[in-house]
């Protein structure tokens, strides 16, 4: 539950950053990229549903990157205060990548 809470937390903070940051990717409001958030981590539960264990972007390299862009695409549709460009989405999808490696979220 605290891994859960710690990873949205995260996932917001680094939405609304690179919502500064990226050209092309709008969040309006620390809500909104709770809201964001929850329909990536939804949308890409979603996904690894469908493509299985493989779809783990330490499996797939690029296919899952492409993925995660698509996802972050997506989310716009449902987070009214999100705007996103197909190269705000790969530009957010690499440095969200990269944040998530490099920032512990799983409490050992």
């Amino acid at each position: 539950m605290i891994t859960a809470a710690l990873r949205f937390a995260v996932s917001a903070l680094t939405l609304l950053v690179l919502s500064y940051l990226v050209p092309g990717l709008t969040v309006v409001g620390f809500t909104s990229a709770l809201l964001a958030a929850l329909v990536i981590a939804v949308l890409a539960a979603a996904v690894d549903t469908v493509l299985g264990e493989s779809a783990a972007p330490r499996n797939r390299g690029i296919v899952s990157f492409l993925t995660a862009a698509a996802v972050i695409w997506a989310a716009q549709y449902v987070v009214a205060d999100m705007q996103v460009t197909v190269l705000g989405a790969l530009i957010a999808s690499a440095a969200i990548g990269l944040i998530d490696s490099a920032v512990p979220t799983v409490l050992r």
